[in-house]
């Protein structure tokens, strides 16, 4: 068949992650050739291994997702060819390497488990009846997974930047501690008079003025006692 799977260009949560891609449903392909006992069955390989794949001859020779280590290839989300008829029902898209359950339980029907490295990989869509392959799909084109960074590889050390940068970011910090300043000693001034005038306002008081009462110069205290005054050119004597 002319069709050729592809992730959808759209834009998607998720869409190819470091285990997983998600791929459009093909919808509307397996029309003419199906019936109602035939199933459609995902074929995954490794890119450089997608040109040796065969078809197993009946759904009993399907090779599992635990071969993929050595097979470099297996098939899996078996699914009724009904369910890719028109209109096709939600969801728009498989997710392939979705099911990390049936990897831990080693179970042997048909398991969509995570892809243990980045690939590339291609994959194709197989329509199987009761008696083998009746129809399939082109190869599409190699899907490389997202990597991940191991640990030691992250540089903990930030980017140098450019003696450009280094220089406009010296100048914005020099000129952000010039205005901190003068807002600051704007602010201190402000509070200081703030506090002189509350000072003033509450240690001053108004003078008032006023007279003392008139006193009168001091009298000629008399004589003391048994002191009288002689005629002039003599002195005191005793009464």
């Amino acid at each position: 068949l002319p069709y050729v799977p592809r992730v959808p260009p759209v834009a998607l949560l998720g869409k190819i992650t470091a285990t997983t891609f998600a791929l459009e449903r093909p919808c509307c392909v397996f029309d003419w050739h199906t019936n109602a006992s035939d199933t459609v069955w995902l074929v995954v390989a490794f890119a450089n291994a997608s040109a040796t794949f065969r078809n197993p001859p009946s759904q009993a020779d399907v090779p599992p997702y635990k071969q993929l280590p050595t097979t470099h290839s297996y098939m899996t989300l078996e699914t009724v060819a009904a369910a890719y008829t028109c209109p096709a029902p939600s969801p728009a898209v498989l997710r392939v390497g979705d099911d990390t359950a049936c990897k831990d339980q080693g179970r042997q029907d048909p398991c969509n488990g995570p892809l243990p490295s980045p690939g590339p990989y291609r994959v194709k869509f197989l329509l199987m009846g009761c008696h083998g392959p009746k129809a399939e799909t082109r190869w599409s084109d190699p899907i490389l997974l997202r990597r991940a960074l191991s640990p030691s590889t992250i540089d903990p050390m930030p980017t140098r930047r450019g003696s450009d940068v280094v220089v406009i970011a010296s100048l914005l910090a020099s000129l952000g501690t010039v205005l901190a300043t003068a807002v600051l000693g704007a602010l201190g001034a402000k509070v200081w008079s703030s506090l002189c005038q509350r000072d003033l306002g509450t240690s001053t008081f108004t003078h008032r003025s006023y007279r003392t009462h008139h006193i009168p110069p001091a009298l000629p205290q008399p004589p003391p006692p048994g002191c009288g005054c002689s005629p002039p050119g003599l002195g005191c004597f005793t009464l």
